[in-house]
């Protein structure tokens, strides 16, 4: 009868450009949350802007809040397929098969080009009669 004894083997070494790339990956994902609670912090503020019109007569509620809507669902959205993305590519990086998705670029940047032509409208389509009442003379 032959008793085996178990050898404790050396700790697994790491392979350092896996790890850099999960790092680059757990960046990305912050930086796209940053962006996405931007987004959503930027709605609110286009929803409050006016708040600093002087409130002489009730005021149509307008379509800002519409474009501050528009902002806050893209920047919730960019959050969960931000997250969504991040587990995609921690999965692509264990297996070796990464492929850097172009789709995704090319859809946040047309979505937040539309979302800036929304602000350009907005601020540019806000009646102006309101400053003399807020500007000194």
């Amino acid at each position: 009868m032959t008793i085996e004894v178990e050898t404790q083997s050396s700790p697994k070494k790491l392979n350092p450009n896996r790890i850099r790339d999960h790092l680059a990956n757990e960046r990305t994902y912050l930086a796209w949350m940053r962006s996405g609670v931007a987004l959503m912090g930027f709605g609110v503020l286009i929803v409050r802007l006016r708040v600093l019109r002087p409130p002489i007569a009730p005021q149509p509620p307008g379509a800002g809040w519409q474009l501050g809507l528009a902002f806050s669902i893209v920047g919730l959205l960019a959050v969960l397929l931000s997250t969504q993305h991040y587990f995609a590519v921690r999965n692509d990086i264990e297996e070796d098969t990464y492929e850097p998705p172009d789709r995704w670029v090319i859809l946040s940047s047309l979505t937040v080009a539309l979302l800036g032509l929304g602000v350009i409208y907005y601020v540019f389509t806000v009646p102006l009669d309101w400053l003399n009442s807020v500007l000194i003379e």
